[in-house]
């Protein structure tokens, strides 16, 4: 498996604010922008990233949803079809199913054995709807 990318998720009850917080205090900037997940990039270096999503979501599993202090870990993959196959194999909890998301992603969650949920994602080209939210030069291909 080659992993591609791989940044944090902080689940809040407030988008702004604590997307705010990491733009003022830790040189981030927007890259993506919806009243529920906002992508930040670093200033410095383009690897450095890091999302906020508000943690009552519908993408968000039921039995992750509404936990401020739950962490959701995104692994950006070339092929998330063969992991999907890799995890049904292995057992691993299906959480969401792999599907194609209207804002921009082929994922799946699952989780590991303390809950924490493990989003396996590879980004598709998305909606015109969502098009129109990413920044300049950042809407995936």
């Amino acid at each position: 498996m080659k992993i591609t990318s791989y940044y944090p998720v902080i689940m809040t009850h407030d988008v702004y604010a604590t997307a705010d917080f990491y733009t003022a205090h830790f040189g981030f900037e927007e890259k993506f922008r919806a009243d529920w997940y906002i992508h930040l990039q670093s200033t410095a270096d383009d690897s450095v990233n890091l999302a906020v999503l508000n943690g009552s979501h519908e993408t968000i599993p039921k039995v992750g949803r509404g936990r401020v202090s739950g962490l959701l870990l995104n692994f950006e993959v070339e092929d998330p079809d063969e992991m999907y196959a890799k995890a049904k194999a292995a057992g691993l909890p299906i959480l969401i199913p792999l599907r194609d998301e209207a804002f921009g992603q082929r994922h799946f969650i699952t989780s590991d054995p303390n809950g924490v949920l493990i989003d396996v994602i590879k980004p598709i080209p998305p909606s015109k709807e969502f098009a129109e939210l990413y920044a300049e030069g950042s809407l995936p291909k």
